[in-house]
């Protein structure tokens, strides 16, 4: 595999967790569940991040990349960053 190819694969992994992670950062703006002391930019780092994390384990966890179970982990690990970021136990 070439370091284009391996680009690609790189971004292709990542692209799921950057999606959700903006989705879910700019999501949170409309329904008041933002933080105000964060930049919109900090949030959707904090999101991409817990979001790279489950990809990388279900990865490992699994053998494979793709599977719905991991998606879902994303889904929910994000979802917990967020609630984290916007001081959701307030």
């Amino acid at each position: 595999m070439g370091p284009l190819d391996f680009t690609f694969h790189l971004l292709g992994f990542a692209a799921p967790a950057l999606f959700v992670a903006l989705a879910v950062t700019f999501g949170a703006r409309f329904v008041g569940a933002a933080s105000p002391s964060l930049r919109w930019w900090a949030q959707a780092a904090i999101n991409f991040t817990a979001g790279l994390a489950v990809l990388a384990a279900g990865l490992w966890y699994f053998g494979v990349d793709g599977k719905m179970a991991t998606y879902a982990g994303v889904v929910g690990a994000v979802a917990m960053a967020q609630w984290l970021c916007g001081r959701g136990w307030k």
